[in-house]
C-alpha cells in the first residue's frame, strides 16, 4: 500500500478496529482470511465474516454497477458496449460477466493486468499458473499484484460447463503440478466468443506514460490500476462500440508515481487534509493462520 492507503487504515482509532499488516503479499493474506473462514467452529464461534470479493455479496453489489453504465452510455438499450477492468482478484471483471450472462449486451470484457500477468497469460494461452509470492512482482498498481485470483475459480465453473466435478479436478491439478492447461479444451477455444472475454497487460512505463498523456489532454489525473486498464483497452475499442474503462480509486492514493508521470502533485480532498501526520496503530505480524486466529481470539470477547 502507499503512505496515503496505509494513513487511511491505520489512522482509525476506534477501540474496536484491529489493523494487522501481515509480513508477506496479498496472496499470503488472502490464503490466511481463506483458511480463517474455513475453520466452520471458529468462524462461527467468532462470528467472522468478509467484506471483499471472496464475499458473494460484494459481487452481487457491483453487477449493478455494470447495469447502471450501460444505461449512461448506450445509444439505446440494446446497442453493445464493452468494458475495461483493471484485474487483480477478479471479482470486479467477475461481475461483469455474471451481468452478461444476465442479459446485459456487453460485446468485450476486457481484462487488463500489469506485471502479474497470471490472469492474461491464461487467456492468451489457456494455462493457468498461479506464481509464489516469491515471484510475484510489486508495482506501482499494488492493488493488482495479486498471482492467486479467489474469484477465478467461479469463472472457470461456467467454462466448464457448470461442472463441479470437472472443476474440482483442475483445481486438485493445480494444487498437485502448480497448474492447468485448458488450451486444447473447444470450451477455451469458446472463451471469447461465448464470454467476450479479452486480455492485456501493463507495466510502469505504460503506467506512466498512460497518465501523462490523459492528463494533458483532459486535465484528469487517472490513478496506476486505471491507467493499466486504459493502456489495455486501447488495444480492443472498436468502431462504434463505447468502451467503459472502470476507475479504480483517487489519483491521490499513488501520489508518488502520479508526480513520475506528470510533474504535478495529486490534489488531496478536503476531508483527508493531513491524514498521513495522524497517529497511525497496526499490529505487524508474520504469514502465520494460527497466529491471527489467536489474535482475533484474544480481541473479540468470545
Amino acid at each position: 500500500m502507499s503512505a496515503f492507503q496505509r494513513a487511511q487504515m491505520y489512522s482509525l482509532q476506534d477501540p474496536n478496529i484491529f489493523n494487522i499488516a501481515v509480513e508477506g503479499l496479498f496472496d499470503d493474506c488472502q490464503d490466511i482470511v481463506k483458511a480463517v473462514s474455513e475453520d466452520l467452529p471458529f468462524k462461527q464461534r467468532q462470528r467472522i465474516g468478509t467484506v471483499n470479493s471472496i464475499n458473494w455479496g460484494r459481487i452481487s453489489a457491483q453487477v449493478v454497477y455494470y447495469f447502471s453504465a450501460y444505461l449512461r452510455v448506450a445509444g439505446k438499450v440494446g446497442d453493445p458496449v464493452s468494458f475495461a477492468v483493471p484485474s487483480g482478484n477478479f471479482g470486479n471483471v467477475l461481475a461483469g460477466h455474471i451481468a452478461r450472462q444476465m442479459g446485459l449486451p456487453i460485446r468485450r470484457l476486457v481484462v487488463a493486468t500489469n506485471e502479474n500477468n497470471v490472469l492474461h497469460e491464461f487467456f492468451k494461452t489457456g494455462v493457468y499458473r498461479p506464481r509464489a509470492s516469491s515471484e510475484t512482482w510489486i508495482t506501482s498498481s499494488p492493488s493488482m499484484d495479486i498471482s492467486k485470483a479467489s474469484n477465478f475459480e467461479r469463472f472457470v465453473y461456467d467454462v466448464m460447463g457448470r461442472d463441479g466435478r470437472a472443476l474440482a479436478a483442475l483445481w486438485n491439478q493445480l494444487a498437485q503440478k502448480g497448474q492447468f492447461d485448458l488450451s486444447a479444451d473447444p470450451r477455451f477455444k469458446a472463451i471469447a466468443s461465448q464470454y467476450g472475454f479479452v486480455s492485456g497487460s501493463s507495466c510502469h512505463a505504460d503506467r506512466l506514460n498512460t497518465i501523462r498523456e490523459v492528463y494533458q489532454r483532459t486535465g484528469t489525473l487517472i490513478d496506476t490500476h486505471t491507467a493499466d486498464g486504459v493502456k489495455v483497452a486501447r488495444e480492443f475499442v472498436e468502431p462504434g462500440v463505447p468502451m467503459v474503462v472502470l476507475e479504480t480509486a483517487l489519483a491521490v492514493k499513488f501520489a508518488d508515481t502520479i508526480f513520475e508521470a506528470t510533474g504535478q502533485k495529486a490534489p488531496v480532498p478536503s476531508a483527508y487534509e493531513g491524514i498521513e501526520n495522524l497517529p497511525q496503530k497496526v499490529v505487524s505480524m508474520p504469514v502465520s493462520v494460527q497466529e491471527v486466529k489467536a489474535f482475533i481470539a484474544r480481541h473479540t470477547g468470545l
